[in-house]
């Protein structure tokens, strides 16, 4: 990112504007900005302020054209980027900087589509029996109840991290989780998930805070340390592959498919939308019964 005292002025006003008029979090401006400092340092290495806010779609097209070409990026990467663009184009005209949007109809390049990774119920039985931490019973009773509600629920982990005691009914085994876009929903959770949380409540300490997973310190947690402590717990149980928590998620989609449940089901246990989103678990789950056939059946492995 540039020096804030090289960058142009409106960038920074551009900043600024998506902060507090579109109450986007520092973190989307601080993405926004580092992403506009590129397109500038590309239009003109002279940080022309004139250059930028009279860039064009050819300007755009041959910034995607570098980016895809000379520095390799993916196409989720170059969409990101698209999306800043578009972001401050359309803040110059509502502004009165320029009379057009010249990225109103610019296209972005499709993101390949690829088939969520998910686990074995094998796999998941065994990340979910791993110990770690097994002389700290705040610790153990925290992590594994963390893991099987985001297995039981099919829960995002910006989802579980943002649950407070309140929000959990273990006697109906519901939960009432915030999505995206805070849009609420009722979930459920199977007996296995109701122990362990019972578990963890008998040892969660009092805190100033209603959320329901806390550190030691009685502070909510983050979705960092919940990452960490999926890794630990994928390494102690010994695999080896790719998978993070929130291929528990698709592993709960897909497990629930196999063994029959209705994909409308499925559909409002996830929070999706729309059933076309759901749908993609009818590939993962007949790729995923082919390669546990290839791995289980006896017939080819000495061929």
């Amino acid at each position: 990112m540039a020096d804030p005292q090289e960058r142009p002025a409106l960038i920074d006003a551009f900043s600024a504007y998506i902060r507090l008029e579109r109450g986007l979090s520092q973190r989307t401006a601080v993405a926004y900005t580092g992403d506009l400092d590129d397109f500038a340092r590309f239009l003109d290495k002279g940080r022309d302020e004139a250059k930028l806010s009279r860039a064009d779609l050819s300007d755009a097209r041959r910034y995607v054209m570098t980016l895809m070409g000379q520095r390799k990026y993916s196409a989720a990467a170059v969409r990101r980027r698209i999306a800043s663009l578009r972001a401050f184009f359309k803040y110059l005209k509502r502004t009165g900087k320029r009379s057009d949007d010249p990225l109103s109809d610019f296209k972005p390049p499709k993101e390949p589509k690829t088939l969520p990774k998910v686990l074995t119920e094998r796999e998941v039985a065994k990340l979910l029996g791993a110990k770690v931490h097994t002389d700290d019973e705040f610790l153990f009773a925290r992590d594994h109840a963390m893991l099987e509600l985001l297995y039981a629920a099919g829960i995002r982990v910006a989802e579980l991290v943002g649950l407070n005691t309140a929000d959990v009914d273990r006697e109906r085994r519901t939960m009432r989780v915030t999505g995206k876009g805070n849009k609420q929903r009722m979930t459920l959770m199977n007996k296995t998930a109701v122990r362990a949380l019972n578990r963890w409540l008998a040892v969660r300490p009092a805190s100033q805070t209603d959320a329901l997973f806390v550190s030691k310190s009685g502070n909510r947690l983050t979705t960092r340390m919940v990452q960490y402590t999926f890794r630990a717990l994928k390494k102690a149980a010994g695999i080896e592959r790719f998978a993070s928590p929130h291929t528990l998620r698709h592993s709960f989609a897909t497990h629930l498919l196999e063994h029959g449940a209705d994909l409308v089901v499925i559909k409002e246990l996830l929070g999706h939308e729309n059933l076309s989103t759901t749908q993609i678990y009818t590939n993962v789950s007949l790729e995923h019964i082919r390669q546990t056939y290839d791995d289980a059946h006896p017939r080819d492995k000495n061929t």
